[in-house]
């Protein structure tokens, strides 16, 4: 039995496998659910699944930078949007020293099982340091 590539738009090709961050069907998140109140902010929130099938989209058209950009997105579904948010301010040049980058990276691949994030933050940390962009 072959697989068939996964095709874009996936909303098209592969809508009854698509679900929200929730894990409410794509097909059940609809404009009726929201007047009726019955959808949360999960609902309407992208699930790790659909950004991995997208990059995979992106792969098999030759985009690897994109693939590996919505991987990096679909592991950050993990961590709670604080956080993001945090990290992002701590990515900052001047707002953290080598040990704090290096340790930002560790948390990511180790509490939220986001290696390739952890890999950007290392490749941060090394580029600041060459570049004197770390804090003082």
């Amino acid at each position: 039995m072959t697989t068939q590539p996964i095709k874009y738009p996936l909303s098209e090709s592969a809508a009854e496998t698509l679900q929200a961050a929730s894990g409410r069907r794509l097909a059940d998140v609809t404009a009726e659910a929201a007047r009726a109140g019955d959808l949360s902010m999960a609902d309407i929130q992208i699930s790790a699944d659909t950004l991995r099938k997208q990059a995979e989209i992106a792969r098999q058209a030759g985009y690897p930078q994109q693939a590996a950009n919505l991987i990096r997105a679909a592991e950050l579904t993990a961590v709670p949007n604080v956080e993001v948010l945090k990290m992002y301010n701590t990515l900052r040049p001047g707002r953290a020293t080598h040990a704090q980058l290096a340790a930002l990276a560790n948390a990511l691949e180790t509490q939220y099982n986001a290696p390739e994030c952890a890999r950007m933050v290392r490749e941060a940390a090394t580029v600041y340091q060459k570049r004197d962009l770390l804090q003082k």
